[in-house]
């Protein structure tokens, strides 16, 4: 079966390969969100679960398929061959953090008051939905560097590897999904809204994507930047969001744990298939 996905990608544009890799992403979103429509309540033990292994998935998937392969395809010899990959690195978690400042948003396990961002008269719902977007928008951008990175025949990206980083992101996708619309199905809105809200977050994945891959066929140098700049906003997010939100009660152990398990599924995901 993964077999014939990797065939299938490598027969089509990558652009369109990109698109649809992160409407698998995106659909995941879709089904945890749903969960919502069967569930009253959600464990809080259980979303620090989910959590932490979200934030597994994306430092594993920053690693082994954004950092490795950026590194690898780089000129150079030494201190020389990892200059992009440092700077591409920090160009993306000074992206990110711009971003942080600006959106408004509100992460899942924090109380209103604690809002980031310009101030705004936005309700929690929405704030908590740009939360997660924000952090949908570096995981969207990773698969389509990733995609473009294919078809411009450099050493080190492979559609294996693509397809393992779509697959990494959309099994994080699902718990996140119901970890975003749960939370707002607690605030008082009606499942149906609580799913949309859930869904609509990760809707920013495709169109990152197709930016992404676009950038990479146009641009060809830039890829090992690009790469490293999609893991450098991801490993902003784990360290500014997802990990504090684990934080907040006292379930950090299982968080942990969560965390340990999602690294160890994307890197096997990674190794196993890239």
């Amino acid at each position: 079966m993964i077999d014939q996905v990797i065939a299938y990608f490598e027969s089509i544009n990558p652009i369109l390969a990109a698109f649809y890799a992160t409407l698998f992403t995106w659909g995941l979103t879709a089904a945890g969100a749903a969960l919502v429509f069967f569930f009253k309540s959600m464990n809080r033990a259980v979303l620090d679960g989910m959590l932490g292994f979200t934030g597994g998935v994306m430092v594993a998937a920053s690693f082994w398929s954004l950092l490795a392969p950026g590194i690898e395809m780089s000129p150079g010899e030494g201190f020389e061959k990892v200059v992009p990959a440092a700077i591409g690195f920090l160009l993306g978690a000074i992206f990110l953090y711009g971003l942080d400042k600006v959106l408004p948003h509100l992460h899942i396990n924090f109380k209103e008051s604690q809002k980031e961002g310009i101030k705004t008269p936005w309700h929690r719902t929405t704030l908590l939905t740009l939360a997660i977007t924000l952090h949908n928008i570096p995981e969207g951008l990773a698969v389509g560097v990733l995609f473009g990175g294919v078809a411009a025949g450099f050493d080190g990206a492979t559609i294996g590897g693509a397809v393992a980083l779509a697959l990494g992101i959309g099994l994080q996708n699902f718990p996140e999904g119901f970890a975003v619309a749960m939370p707002l199905r607690r605030q008082g809105l009606s499942r149906r809204k609580s799913f949309m809200y859930g869904q609509a977050s990760a809707l920013v994945e495709p169109i990152a994507a197709v930016l992404g891959a676009w950038a990479v066929l146009t641009f060809q140098p830039i890829l090992p930047y690009a790469l490293s700049f999609a893991a450098g906003a991801m490993i902003f997010v784990v360290v500014e969001e997802v990990i504090p939100e684990t934080q907040q009660d006292k379930y950090t152990d299982i968080a942990t744990m969560g965390f340990i398990g999602g690294f160890i599924i994307m890197m096997s995901l990674d190794v196993g298939l890239g």
